[in-house]
């Protein structure tokens, strides 16, 4: 029978066990998340982390929760049928146990996904109209259209575009005979912040693209774009992304390749990735779309990639390099793509620790994005 003292010694070495256990797990914490979202993070699978990196293009609700990816891209496409569009999406948040981040690209201008819900949005401004306004008008403008997105369940906009104006030889970006660039002079940077201070009013985050700084006078969507930039005006190119890190915590990165500094598109070389990622070591670094025909182009040693058959091995090497080159989320408009790309992170994950800390180092970063955004 154990006497006083014996039973008071094992309650305390009990106790100081427990505590010790509950410090040494608060302590494992090697991406630095909130407390609160800790207890997620352990009761997720590698799979459900690597989910958390794809942006898929927009799709049923059945798909989404399947798969539980982490964000969808939505088009102008599918805002014709906006009540349908909601329900769908309503019935995909509901469903998944951590919320999508649904980005469109509301630039304004040629890139306006809800200028066919109504006549009120068929003319949103333009950056190149909006850089001429006062930050009021555009806090005030930016604030009308983020109700917006806000009430369509949109909450990342993938703008603005801080791509510069002109390049190397002063001639006009293809940026800017979009009418897509913020660039204009040193005023620049303060219209951006009330353009973002004014989606941010209404819960919507917002994408700094293309880093860093689309300067070719060639469409990257469709052809392998090139940029001849020195390194020191690429530099200068990266300022006004530099100069907004604190305020917009997602940068897109660029799919033009930037010869003087490496024979990569930027999105998949590590050292313009580094780049992007030394502004803030929180901030979310998406690509664009990886099924766009110039990447898998490169991808391949090919002039150009088209249609939906595309071989397997240059698919898992697109990942592959993506993952690797430092990228956090990894956009793509080819669900059934998505879902493999998702199969093949879990795979790599399961049998290279160097696959499976970049995974998780991402998942990370998403997911406390998430939370400080409100959607978490």
């Amino acid at each position: 029978m154990l006497t006083r003292r014996w039973t008071t010694w094992i309650i305390a070495a009990l106790l100081c066990a427990v505590m010790c256990f509950a410090q040494g797990a608060r302590t494992e914490n090697p991406y630095g998340l909130p407390d609160k979202l800790m207890p997620l993070w352990d009761s997720l699978s590698i799979r459900q982390k690597a989910a958390q990196l794809i942006m898929v293009y927009m799709s049923p609700a059945e798909f989404l929760v399947k798969n539980e990816f982490g964000g969808v891209l939505v088009m102008k496409s599918h805002l014709n049928k906006k009540d349908n569009f909601i329900h769908n999406l309503t019935q995909a948040n509901a469903e998944l146990r951590i919320p999508l981040l649904v980005a469109s690209d509301q630039e304004g201008g040629r890139v306006n996904r809800i200028g066919g819900i109504s006549e009120k949005w068929k003319h949103a401004p333009s950056a190149y109209e909006m850089r001429d306004m006062e930050p009021d008008s555009v806090r005030a403008i930016a604030n009308s259209i983020g109700s917006e997105l806000k009430a369509l369940g949109i909450n990342l906009n993938l703008a603005p575009v801080l791509d510069p104006a002109l390049d190397h030889r002063n001639k006009k970006s293809f940026m800017e005979e979009s009418h897509r660039s913020w660039d204009k002079d040193s005023t620049s940077g303060e219209k951006v912040a009330a353009f973002v201070q004014g989606m941010k009013d209404n819960g919507i985050v917002c994408a700094a693209k293309h880093f860093p700084g689309y300067d070719s006078w060639t469409n990257s969507d469709h052809q392998i774009a090139i940029s001849a930039s020195p390194l020191a005006k690429i530099q200068r190119n990266v300022g006004l992304f530099k100069a907004q890190s604190d305020i917009i915590p997602v940068t897109m990165m660029s799919s033009v390749r930037f010869i003087r500094i490496s024979n990569r598109p930027a999105v998949f070389d590590s050292r313009i990735v580094r780049m992007a990622r030394e502004m803030s070591t929180e901030t979310v670094i998406l690509t664009d779309d990886l099924w766009g025909v110039s990447l898998r182009a490169w991808i391949s040693g090919m002039d150009r990639a088209t249609g939906k058959t595309y071989p397997t091995k240059d698919f898992k090497k697109l990942v592959r390099i993506a993952v690797m080159a430092g990228n956090d989320m990894f956009m793509i408009t080819y669900p059934k793509k998505a879902e493999e790309m998702v199969n093949y992170l879990e795979r790599l994950a399961k049998y290279n620790s160097t696959y499976h800390k970049r995974i998780e180092e991402s998942a990370a970063r998403i997911l406390k994005m998430k939370h400080k955004a409100g959607m978490l």
